[in-house]
C-alpha cells in the first residue's frame, strides 16, 4: 500500500493541488495536524474521495477530538500514548543538565520531577517547556518544589487542547520576554526569518529597551532566553540558530494569549474578512488566500487604522486608489506579493514606520522616501528589479539596517548613515557618480557587511578607504567577488584568471582587513593564488574571537593557510569549491599548541583535485570535532591522524569522494554516511557505529568490527543482490532502496536467493521508486514471534530476466549480446529509470505471457542493434512479437540517447592530456587530439547506390582507443566531407577557440605547436586540422623530403585508428551496416547511430585494459580560407621538422602498423570518472 503525506498546508490549497498530491491508486494517505472541523466538511473531504482508489485509508492527526468525532471515521480514533514516567524523566533531565549542573545532583530531584511530569500529563512538548523553566529556575530542591506547588497550574477557561505547562512557563517570564515570545507566533510558517529580521521588528515594535547602542544585542539575548526556554526550537541546518521554528502547540497557546489583539489567519483560517469587520486589530498577519468570497482586497484592511504590525505573504487584490494613508499608526511593514506598486508610491506617508521588507518586482522606491525619518530597517533584497536608490536615502538618519539584492547605484552622501549597523548586499564598484568602498569608512559603528562584486575594484587603495579594521563593534563579515567556477567546479573556460588579476585581488583584499572583534567570516568568489596576508599569520591580526570561517568558489588558491589552526575559538571550518587544492600538507596543523583547539565542524567540500592530506598518527588536533564533511574530492586515504585523534568526532559524511578504499578505525564515530565512492571497499574498526549509510558504493566488499551497528540504509540501484556482508552483520534495522528486481528477490522470502543475506534482521524496510514516489513498491519484513512479510509485489511481478540469464557461460554471454555480463549490468543500470524500467514489465511480455524484466528488455534491444535481423527473425528467436522487439528497443535507443549522451561531451583537460600522451607515446603525434574522418551509415540493402540510399553522414573524432569522443551527421544528398565539417559544432567550437585550446607544445626553436586532430586529404588544412603533405604541395615532383615523409607515415599510422573503430562499430552493431526495419521513422535513425556508439564506448571503457596505466560556412572567405591554410601549412611544416629531428615515435608507429589489424590489440584509457567535462557541443540532425 502506497503511503502519501499530505501538509497541512493543503488544507487552505485547492482541490487541483490536493488530487496532485493523491493519485487515483490504492494508498494510505496522512494528514498533518487538523485543527479546525470545518477543514474537512468544507475543503478536504470530497476532493480526497474523488482523488483515491476503493479501498484507500487516510489518517489524518488532530489535537482536537471534536475534529475527530466530527468525521465519522469507520474505525474509532487513537489516542496517542503520553510518555512513560522513565522516557519522561529522561526526556526532562536532558533539558535541564547543563555544564554547571551535575547529573547526580538532578537524580536526586527524581521524585520532585516525576510529580511535575503527572502534572505536565506526559506530554512531550510540555515536559521540554518545564525542563527549560526548571533550568532558569536554579537545581535546588526548594526551587523545583516551588514550580509543583505553582497555583497557576489550576488557572480556569485555558482551551483543553493547551497544556497549563505552557502557561506556567508563560508567567515566569518577564513582560519584556512575554511580548517578543508572543510576536513571534505572528510569523508565517511557511516563510523562513532570520533572528535579524525578529529582533528588528521586536526593536521596531518598542519591545527591546536600553542604549540605543545595544538594542540588537539586548535582542538577541531576548532570543537566546527564548530558545533556552523551549518555546522556538533552532533549524539545525544553519549556523548560530540563526533560524528557528516555533511547534504547533506553543504556536497555540501564544495566539490564544494575543487573540484580542491580533489577527493571525494562517492554516486555512476561512473567516477572516467577518474578523476584520467586527473587531479592530493592533496587528495583522496574513498567510492564507482562502477567504468566504474570493480574494482579500486592500479595502477590507484599510478599516484596520489602528493597526501597527502588518505582515503578509499573499498576493492582496488591489484597485486604483489604494495606499498605505490609513495606516498612520503602522510601525511594522512585511509585504510579499508583486502587485504592490500603487502601495510602495505611498510609502512616505507612513511618518511612523520603522520596519520595511519589501519582496516585490518593483523597479523603483518614491523618490522622497526620505521622509521616512523614523525608518530603522529597510530589507530590499526581495526586491530583484530595483536597480537604484533614490538620493534621498541619504537623509535616513536613523537607518540602522540595510538589505539589498542587485542595487547596483547608492547614491553619494552614504557616509552619513552613521547609524547603521547592519549593511548587506553593498556592491562596490568605481564610478565616480556613485557611493563607492570609501563611504564606509564613517560608519563606525557597523557589526555587520557584506561587501559583493569586489573584483571591481582596481586599487588597493579604495578598499583601504572602507577602513575596516577601524570598527571595533564589527562581528560578521562577508567579502564576496563573483565566482569564477562553473557547474562542474573548475574554473570557467572563458573567465580564465591571469596572475595580474591574481594579485591585484590579493592586493585588495589584503587591505579589507577585519578588526579583532570578528566572529563570523564568509569569503565567496576569491580568485588570489593565496588567501588574504592577514589569514596567513595571526601576527597582522590577532583573529581571537573568530567563530565561523566560510570559503566559496576559491578559483585559484593552492593551499590553505598554517594561521587558521590557531584560531583559539573557531567552531566551523567550510572550504567549497578550491579546485587548485591537490594537497594539504603538514602546514595546516602546524601550531604552538594544539591546532584547532575549539573545532566542532569542517567541511572540505568541492576540492576537487585534492588527493593528498598529511596528518601523522602522533600529530594531536580538533580535539572536539563533532561533524566531519568530506565531499566531491581525489583524496585516496583518511590521514592516521584523523582517525586516532579525532575523539569527539560522532557524525563522519563522506560523498564522491573518488579514490578512497578503506575507512577504519575512528573509534568514535556514531552515525556514517558514504555515498558515491566507486572506489571504497573496505569499511571496519568502528566500535561505536550505530548508524550507516551506503549509496552507490559498488565495490564495498568488507564490513567488519562494527559491533553496536543498529540501523544500515543502503541505496544502490544497480546492484542485482545484496552484498555478502550482511550475513555476517546483525542489525535491527535495514532499510533497503534498490531495483525492481533486487526487491522482488526479497519478496520471495524464504523461497529467493537473498533470504539467508536478511532474514535475520529484526526489521527489513525494502523499497522501489517509481517516478516521484520513491517507496511505490515495498518489502515489510519482522523477524521472530511477530513474523511478517508483507509487499505490494504479486507474483506474477516476479520477473525471471530469461534472457540475460539464459547464457550460462561467459563466451556464449559475450557471442550473443557483445559484452561481459559486468557490462550488460552498467547498461541496464544507465536505462533503470524511468524511462525503460517502469514502462516494460506491465506493457511488454514473451509469447507465453512472462513478463519482460528490464535485462529482457535490454537483451532483446541488442540483440536487435548487433544482429541486424528483422524484428520478425529477432522476435521468434527470443520468443517475442515482432511489436515487442520494435518497442523495447526504441524505448532501450531513446533511454541511451537521455541518459548517456555525455558520452559525447568534449574531454576535460585531465582526459585530454592523456588522449595527447598516448597519441604522442604510441604514433609519434605530440599534441594530437584525435583522428577525423566522415562516414556514410546505410540503413537499406548494401547493394543499394549510396545517393539514393536511406542513410546518414556521420563525422567521428576518436582518440587512440578508438573511442568516440565526437558526433556530427548530416545528410548525405546536402551536404559532402568538407560542407559536413563547415556546418558541424566541432568546426564551430574549434574556430572559436573553445575547443583545441589547451596546453601548447613548445619547441627547441621558440616556436609552439597547438592541439590539434589529424584527417585525411578530404578535409580543408586548418591550424587545427592537419592533413597528409599533396605531391602538389611541392615544387617538383621528386620525393617528399625526409620530413614531410615521415609525417605522412605517422599521419596514416594515426589514421588507421579511425578505420579500426568505424570496422569495429560497423561489425559489432550490425544495425548500421545492414537492412534496418522500414518503418523507423527518419528522426529515430540519429538515435540509433548515437545509441550504437555509446554502446561501442562503454564496451571499451569497462572491458578492455588499459594501455598506459602509470564562425558560419558562410562568412568563412576566400581571404580568411587562404591565410588560415598559410597558417596551418607552416604548422604542420614546423611540426613535421621537429618529429624527424626528435626521432620520437618510430619505434612504436612499426609495432602499431604491424599489429594494426588484430582486433584483439585494441586498447583504452583508464575511465576517470570524476573528470569534470564541459559541455561540448550537441551533435544534432540536420
Amino acid at each position: 500500500m502506497q503511503v502519501v503525506s499530505i501538509p497541512c498546508s493543503f488544507v487552505c490549497g485547492t482541490p487541483s493541488m490536493l488530487m496532485k498530491s493523491a493519485p487515483a491508486s490504492r494508498h494510505s494517505t496522512t494528514g498533518s495536524t487538523l485543527s479546525r472541523s470545518g477543514a474537512w466538511e468544507g475543503v478536504l473531504k470530497i476532493p480526497l474521495v474523488n482523488a483515491v482508489a476503493s479501498g484507500s485509508r487516510v489518517l489524518i492527526t488532530t489535537r482536537d477530538e471534536g475534529v475527530a468525532r466530527g468525521m465519522t471515521a469507520t474505525r474509532p480514533y487513537h489516542h496517542i500514548d503520553t510518555l512513560a514516567p522513565d522516557d519522561a524523566w529522561s526526556l526532562l533531565k536532558k533539558q535541564v543538565l547543563s555544564s554547571e549542573i551535575d547529573e547526580d545532583h538532578i537524580n536526586k530531584l527524581k521524585d520532585v520531577g516525576l510529580k511535575i511530569i503527572q502534572k505536565c500529563g506526559g506530554l512531550p512538548l510540555a515536559i521540554k517547556v518545564m525542563g527549560g523553566l526548571l533550568r532558569r529556575r536554579g537545581e535546588l530542591r526548594h526551587d523545583w518544589e516551588h514550580v509543583l506547588d505553582d497555583s497557576k497550574w489550576s488557572i480556569t477557561g485555558m482551551p483543553q487542547e493547551l497544556n497549563y505547562a505552557l502557561y506556567l512557563s508563560y508567567e515566569d517570564m518577564p513582560s519584556y520576554l512575554k511580548q517578543c515570545f508572543l510576536y513571534y507566533s505572528l510569523l508565517p510558517k511557511s516563510r523562513k526569518f532570520h533572528v535579524d529580521q525578529v529582533i528588528a521588528m521586536w526593536i521596531s515594535e518598542g519591545f527591546i529597551h536600553g542604549s540605543s547602542n545595544d538594542l540588537e544585542e539586548y535582542g538577541r539575548n531576548y532570543y537566546n532566553e527564548l530558545i533556552s526556554r523551549n518555546l522556538i526550537e533552532p533549524d539545525k541546518s544553519y549556523v548560530g540558530q540563526s533560524y528557528c521554528s516555533m511547534h504547533d502547540v506553543v504556536r497555540s497557546f501564544a495566539q490564544y494569549m494575543t487573540k484580542d489583539e491580533a489577527l493571525i489567519a494562517h492554516n486555512g483560517d476561512t473567516d477572516i474578512l467577518t474578523k476584520l469587520h467586527s473587531q479592530k486589530f493592533l496587528r495583522l498577519s496574513i498567510e492564507t488566500d482562502r477567504l468566504q468570497s474570493g480574494q482579500l482586497d486592500w479595502k477590507s484592511l484599510q478599516e484596520q487604522k489602528s493597526v501597527r504590525t502588518l505582515i503578509s505573504t499573499i498576493q492582496i487584490k488591489m484597485r486604483p486608489g489604494d495606499s498605505l494613508v490609513t495606516f498612520s499608526s503602522l510601525r511594522t511593514l512585511h509585504i510579499v506579493s508583486a502587485n504592490v506598486v500603487s502601495l510602495v508610491e505611498s510609502l512616505h506617508q507612513l511618518k511612523h514606520l520603522r520596519y520595511l521588507k519589501l519582496v516585490t518586482d518593483i523597479f523603483v522606491l518614491p523618490v522622497n522616501i526620505g521622509n521616512m525619518k523614523l525608518l530603522q530597517f529597510l530589507d530590499l533584497r526581495g526586491c530583484e528589479n530595483l536597480a537604484n536608490l533614490p538620493d534621498s536615502i541619504v537623509k535616513l538618519g536613523q537607518l540602522r539596517f540595510l538589505g539589498l539584492a542587485d542595487v547596483c547605484m547608492i547614491p553619494r552622501g552614504f557616509r552619513g548613515l552613521t547609524s547603521m549597523r547592519r549593511l548587506l548586499g553593498f556592491q562596490a564598484h568605481m564610478d565616480g557618480d556613485w557611493c563607492s568602498l570609501d563611504e564606509l569608512g564613517p560608519l563606525s559603528r557597523l557589526r555587520i557587511i557584506e561587501l559583493i562584486q569586489l573584483e571591481n575594484v582596481s586599487l588597493a587603495s579604495f578598499a583601504a578607504n572602507a577602513r575596516l579594521g577601524e570598527k571595533m563593534h564589527l562581528t560578521n563579515l562577508f567579502l564576496s567577488c563573483t565566482s569564477r567556477l562553473g557547474d562542474d567546479g573548475l574554473v570557467k573556460e572563458k573567465e580564465g584568471v591571469s596572475a595580474e588579476e591574481q594579485k591585484r585581488i590579493q592586493k585588495v583584499f589584503d587591505e579589507l582587513c577585519p578588526p579583532p572583534s570578528i566572529e563570523n567570516l564568509r569569503i565567496p568568489g576569491y580568485f588570489g593564488q593565496q588567501l588574504p596576508s592577514w589569514m596567513m599569520s595571526r601576527s597582522r591580526v590577532p583573529l581571537n574571537n573568530l567563530k565561523f570561517l566560510s570559503f566559496y568558489d576559491l578559483a585559484c588558491c593552492t593551499q590553505l593557510p598554517s594561521g587558521l589552526c590557531q584560531l583559539p575559538c573557531l567552531q566551523l571550518l567550510q572550504v567549497d569549491r578550491a579546485p587548485c587544492i591537490r594537497r594539504v600538507g603538514t602546514g595546516f596543523l602546524q601550531a604552538e599548541s594544539t591546532p584547532f583547539p575549539r573545532l566542532t565542524e569542517m567541511s572540505l567540500e568541492g576540492m576537487v583535485e585534492w588527493e593528498e592530506w598529511e596528518w601523522e598518527e602522533h600529530v594531536e588536533a580538533m580535539p572536539r570535532l563533532e561533524k566531519l564533511w568530506l565531499i566531491n574530492c581525489k583524496l585516496r586515504r583518511a590521514p592516521p591522524g584523523l582517525a586516532s585523534n579525532t575523539h569527539a568526532l560522532k557524525e563522519l559524511f563522506v560523498e564522491d569522494v573518488q579514490h578512497l578504499n578503506c575507512l577504519e578505525g575512528f573509534s568514535s564515530v556514531v552515525e556514517l554516511t558514504v555515498c558515491g565512492s566507486p572506489d571504497l571497499e573496505r569499511i571496519t574498526n568502528l566500535p561505536n557505529m550505530q548508524k550507516l549509510t551506503i549509496t552507490d558504493c559498488p565495490k564495498l566488499k568488507v564490513l567488519e568490527s562494527i559491533p553496536v551497528l543498529e540501523r544500515l540504509v543502503l541505496e544502490d540501484y544497480v546492484m542485482e543482490e545484496l552484498p555478502e556482508y550482511m550475513r555476517y552483520i546483525k542489525l535491527r534495522h535495514l532499510q533497503l532502496l534498490c531495483r525492481i528486481w533486487l526487491l522482488s528477490s526479497i519478496a520471495a522470502g524464504q523461497s529467493g536467493l537473498e533470504w539467508d543475506k536478511f532474514s535475520h534482521v529484526e526489521h527489513v524496510q525494502a523499497y522501489t521508486p517509481d517516478g516521484d514516489n520513491q517507496r511505490k513498491w515495498y518489502v515489510l519484513y519482522t523477524r521472530g514471534d511477530n513474523f511478517k512479510l508483507d509487499s505490494n509485489i504479486s507474483s506474477s511481478m516476479i520477473f525471471s530476466d530469461r534472457l540475460s540469464s539464459f547464457m550460462v557461460d561467459t563466451e556464449g554471454f559475450v557471442a550473443v549480446y557483445k559484452m561481459r555480463r559486468s557490462t550488460f549490468s552498467h547498461v541496464c543500470s544507465l536505462v533503470r529509470i524511468p524511462v525503460f524500467e517502469y514502462m516494460m514489465p506491465w506493457d511488454h511480455t514473451f509469447i507465453d505471457g512472462r513478463v519482460l524484466s528490464l535485462q529482457d528488455g535490454v537483451a532483446i534491444a541488442l540483440r536487435m542493434l548487433n544482429s541486424g535481423e528483422s524484428p520478425v527473425t529477432v522476435g521468434s528467436s527470443l520468443g517475442v512479437n515482432e511489436s515487442t522487439v520494435l518497442m523495447v528497443t526504441r524505448i532501450f535507443v531513446e533511454a541511451l540517447w537521455e541518459r548517456a549522451y555525455h558520452q559525447f561531451n568534449y574531454p576535460g583537460s585531465a582526459k585530454m592530456e592523456k588522449i595527447k600522451r598516448k597519441f604522442g607515446k604510441i604514433h609519434g603525434l605530440q599534441n594530437c587530439c584525435g583522428v577525423v574522418r566522415t562516414a556514410h551509415i546505410t540503413f537499406g540493402s548494401q547493394n543499394c547506390d549510396h545517393e539514393e540510399n536511406d542513410g546518414l553522414l556521420m563525422q567521428a573524432v576518436v582518440d587512440p582507443d578508438m573511442r568516440f569522443t565526437n558526433i556530427w551527421l548530416g545528410l548525405p544528398g546536402s551536404m559532402n566531407q568538407s560542407s559536413l565539417l563547415h556546418d558541424s559544432g566541432l568546426f564551430m567550437s574549434c574556430e572559436e577557440g573553445t575547443w583545441l585550446n589547451g596546453s601548447k607544445l613548445n619547441l627547441s626553436d621558440g616556436w609552439q605547436v597547438g592541439e590539434y586532430i589529424i584527417g585525411d586529404a578530404g578535409y580543408p588544412l586548418l591550424p587545427w586540422l592537419l592533413t597528409p603533405y599533396h605531391l602538389e604541395d611541392k615544387d617538383s615532383s621528386a620525393d617528399f623530403p625526409p620530413y614531410q615523409a615521415e609525417f605522412n607515415r605517422r599521419h596514416s599510422a594515426a589514421t588507421d585508428v579511425m578505420l579500426a573503430a568505424l570496422t569495429r562499430l560497423k561489425d559489432t552493431w550490425k544495425v548500421l551496416d545492414r537492412e534496418m526495419w522500414r518503418s523507423a521513422s527518419s528522426c529515430r535513425l540519429p538515435q540509433i547511430i548515437y545509441a550504437c556508439c555509446i554502446l561501442h564506448n562503454i564496451v571499451i571503457d569497462l572491458e578492455e585494459e588499459a594501455a598506459d596505466m602509470h564562425s558560419n560556412q558562410e562568412n568563412y572567405t576566400e581571404q580568411v580560407r587562404q591565410v588560415a591554410e598559410e597558417d596551418a601549412a607552416r604548422v604542420r611544416d614546423i611540426l613535421s621538422q621537429h618529429l624527424i629531428e626528435s626521432g620520437e615515435g618510430k619505434q612504436e608507429i612499426v609495432a602499431v602498423a604491424s599489429c594494426s589489424g588484430n582486433k584483439n590489440k585494441e586498447t583504452r584509457s583508464t575511465l576517470t570518472t570524476d573528470i569534470r567535462s564541459r559541455k561540448g557541443e550537441s551533435a544534432r540532425y540536420s
